[in-house]
């Protein structure tokens, strides 16, 4: 997925030879994803599919069903977030990349937690995927400040669900808006959202950068999910969430 993945587990059971086999298997589950769905591999299905050689009838099962995720994300997210865009060579191109991600993350820890017994958080990218184990307590999870990402600007407690932030501060402008082909980011540094499932809460994060000053308002009509948006002059919440505001200095 061209970027770290980190896998966490909090608890006695954390350090069995169980757990260490879950770890690698959901590594091993984090390749064969990519295998299939890198953009940047030319024999990737995604690849073949944008180029017209594979059919999504054709493709591998787990295809076809991100494509349905994403069709549902279109709808959710009233078009702001579209894996269908048109391209430079006025054709539209395929590029689930944006849902892929909270997708395989949230899948990983859902087979890594599976009767494991110790709390599990699968990172990649700053998206966080969490499940509990037996005696969970929650996590706290810092929301760095984009303007400086070394700073904490809130903390916010999970015990389970998905946490995703989309913004520009540590891949610039890379979001693009599907209506009109621009790239986002007039608006707002970032958006951070909690809820229940990290694909999402990554699709929401995004779709709610791509409108700027009205991704909070969508976010608030979706029930379960709560977002934080950070713009110049500060940060503004939905209104079920509440974080711990602190600036911490993560560098110290």
């Amino acid at each position: 997925m061209g970027m770290p993945v980190s896998i966490h587990l909090r608890g006695r059971l954390g350090s069995s030879a169980d757990a260490e086999g879950r770890v690698e298997a959901a590594y091993d589950e984090l390749r064969a994803v990519d295998v299939l769905f890198s953009p940047y591999r030319e024999d990737s299905q995604v690849c073949r599919i944008d180029r017209g050689e594979l059919a999504v009838r054709d493709a591998h099962p787990l295809v076809a069903e991100v494509v349905e995720l994403a069709r549902t994300a279109r709808v959710l997210t009233g078009g702001s977030f579209d894996a269908w865009r048109p391209g430079g060579d006025g054709l539209t191109h395929f590029d689930p990349t944006g849902l892929v991600k909270g997708w395989a993350v949230q899948r990983a820890a859902e087979h890594l937690a599976a009767g494991l017994g110790c709390d599990v958080s699968v990172t990649a990218g700053g998206d966080i995927a969490l499940r509990p184990g037996l005696d969970p307590g929650p996590w706290r999870i810092g929301i760095e400040d984009p303007r400086d990402p070394a700073r904490v600007l809130a903390v916010v407690p999970v015990l389970s669900g998905g946490v995703a932030t989309s913004g520009t501060a540590h891949r610039g402008r890379h979001l693009v808006d599907p209506a009109t082909g621009r790239a986002a980011g007039d608006e707002l540094l970032s958006v951070t959202v909690v809820g229940p499932s990290l694909i999402w809460a990554d699709v929401l994060a995004t779709a709610a950068f791509v409108r700027g000053a009205a991704g909070l308002d969508l976010v608030e009509s979706v029930v379960g999910y709560e977002a934080l948006v950070v713009d110049p002059d500060g940060y503004r919440t939905t209104s079920g969430l509440t974080p711990q505001t602190r600036t911490t200095d993560m560098s110290a």
